[in-house]
């Protein structure tokens, strides 16, 4: 099966590159170096109807699809990689309660949330659940009218600065199964009980807030689960699902712009009388790069392709966000040693590029965990043969 973009995804496509263009590129550096979260960025996000993707229409949204959100995720990537991976998670946090919510909840979230008034955040991880999600700790006891909630919460993007919180939490201890105890809820900043631990400095990213969530007898009413109880775990690991198609797009994008700034650098660049860029060393090497970053677009596109046609996706997004964050990381760190000691200088965004391409390894499932993904799917099948995707 071949699949090419229509007209609507090459006009979108450009609107996306032209506000990366505009509004991310020229703050990226001062957004980072200040650790300043534009939420009038994430607002004009939502003007250009880029903060409803998965939803319809009738709830704000715009329907347009995993492979349209994979282009727009690519573009804005070029000029914010955190700007790019903050939308990813609003927008897999709307889908998950359009998913999963009554039409309540989607009235009472999804509407806002789709229309970039509000902005959403995921909360899965905690101090010993990490790779091992299901071993969380944080509780949500029943009680009259509601649940209150105890516990931590960590490196949540969009920490302290997103309004609606989508959060798993441990309903049932006494279950053998520990996925089977987890249920997810709905939790709005401001409610009580409720609040955040510092920003957390890190490597790059700065400019995503990233926070510590604390719940210390934290009551929200019933109408806040969402879905049945003990499901919460699979609602997870299927918006992750998802989520890991997204955050490879965005790496597809920082690869690609590093690439571009590396090969411009290396046409001016003169070194013995003549440019770097026609030294057959270099030539091979961007030959080798420029080849990996269209093979992980590829896939990027493949897993968003199937999944638009109702496919789970389940090894196709792994094996896709393994190769595309893997990329970005070879392809920015080779950004920075064809511009030699300049790529090491903060003057030039190949560094930044590379601090960025490093968590893109970690979040989402690190890809040590999407190697054990892909193989527990590919071993379902006897002498590893899989039924035709295409």
């Amino acid at each position: 099966m071949e699949f090419k973009l229509n007209d609507e995804q090459r006009l979108i496509r450009k609107a996306a590159r032209d506000f990366a263009f505009k509004e991310l590129e020229p703050n990226a550096r001062e957004w980072e170096e200040t650790a300043t979260f534009s939420r009038d960025v994430f607002t004009k996000m939502g003007r250009l109807d880029f903060t409803g993707l998965y939803v319809p229409e009738e709830y704000n949204g715009t329907g347009v699809g995993r492979l349209t959100a994979c282009l727009i995720f690519e573009e804005l990537a070029k000029g914010c990689f955190s700007t790019a991976v903050c939308l990813t998670v609003h927008n897999m946090v709307t889908n998950l309660i359009y998913q999963y919510g009554s039409e309540e909840q989607r009235e009472r979230w999804v509407k806002p949330l789709a229309a970039g008034q509000q902005l959403a955040a995921y909360s899965l991880t905690e101090a010993d659940a990490g790779s091992d999600a299901a071993a969380l700790s944080a509780s949500a006891m029943k009680t009259d009218g509601g649940y209150v909630l105890n516990g931590t919460k960590l490196f949540v993007t969009s920490g302290g600065v997103a309004d609606v919180y989508a959060v798993m939490m441990r309903t049932d201890s006494e279950q053998k199964e520990r996925a089977r105890g987890i249920s997810a809820f709905v939790v709005e900043k401001g409610a009580k009980g409720f609040s955040f631990g510092h920003h957390e400095p890190k490597m790059g990213m700065n400019s995503s807030p990233t926070t510590e969530l604390h719940f210390n007898d934290c009551f929200i009413p019933d109408e806040n689960l969402l879905g049945e109880t003990g499901r919460g775990f699979n609602m997870a690991l299927t918006a992750l699902n998802g989520g890991r198609i997204s955050i490879g797009a965005c790496s597809v994008g920082l690869a690609q712009q590093a690439l571009d700034y590396a090969l411009n650098y290396a046409h001016k660049r003169q070194q013995f009388g003549r440019p770097i860029v026609s030294f057959q060393g270099l030539q091979f090497l961007f030959a080798d790069l420029v080849t990996e970053i269209e093979a992980a677009r590829l896939m990027i596109y493949r897993a968003a392709f199937l999944m638009d046609q109702g496919e789970a996706s389940v090894m196709e997004a792994a094996m896709a966000k393994r190769l595309a964050t893997d990329t970005a990381m070879r392809v920015t760190t080779d950004a920075v040693q064809i511009l030699g000691g300049a790529g090491y200088m903060k003057s030039y965004p190949v560094e930044m590029y590379m601090r960025f391409a490093k968590v893109a390894q970690i979040f989402e499932g690190t890809n040590q965990i999407q190697r054990l993904v892909i193989a527990r799917e590919l071993t379902k099948y006897k002498g590893g043969k899989r039924p035709d995707a295409y």
